[in-house]
């Protein structure tokens, strides 16, 4: 399981070093990165995303509902393979979306991490509670 929540920094070309206690809980190289319905990125293994997502790919092509969230979760995923030392390059069509900069939250969310924009994340985490 994924949790927790680290600071690490985007390095050279929007390479990040994931952490090392999450890295643990990931099974293999692979992984799928995409649009986060908060402004964020959503990482995923493999699996767990062809998991996540069976539901989204269940729904009938006839329905608008399901082509909308077919085209928003698949059009912009990318699959990316951590290297040997856990480093990832998160794709510019993602960062762009998400406003990163230099200071960067990751959050284990349970069968995935996300990847906030640090100002973002203290915004949405000040909103959740109060109204959690």
């Amino acid at each position: 399981m994924l949790l927790g929540t680290y600071e690490p920094n985007l390095i050279g070309k929007n390479r990040l070093v994931l952490p090392a206690k999450l890295r643990k809980e990931i099974k293999g190289n692979r992984l799928v990165l995409a649009v986060g319905f908060e402004e964020c990125i959503l990482g995923f293994e493999e699996k767990k995303w062809q998991e996540a997502t069976a539901a989204d790919l269940a729904k009938p092509l006839s329905d608008p509902e399901g082509r909308n969230l077919r085209r928003r979760m698949f059009s912009q995923a990318v699959q990316v393979e951590l290297d040997s030392q856990g480093r990832l390059v998160v794709p510019e069509n993602l960062t762009s979306r998400g406003e990163f900069k230099d200071e960067i939250v990751v959050i284990g969310a349970g069968d995935h991490f996300e990847i906030w924009e640090k100002k973002r994340w203290e915004e949405y985490r000040s909103s959740t509670l109060k109204t959690g």
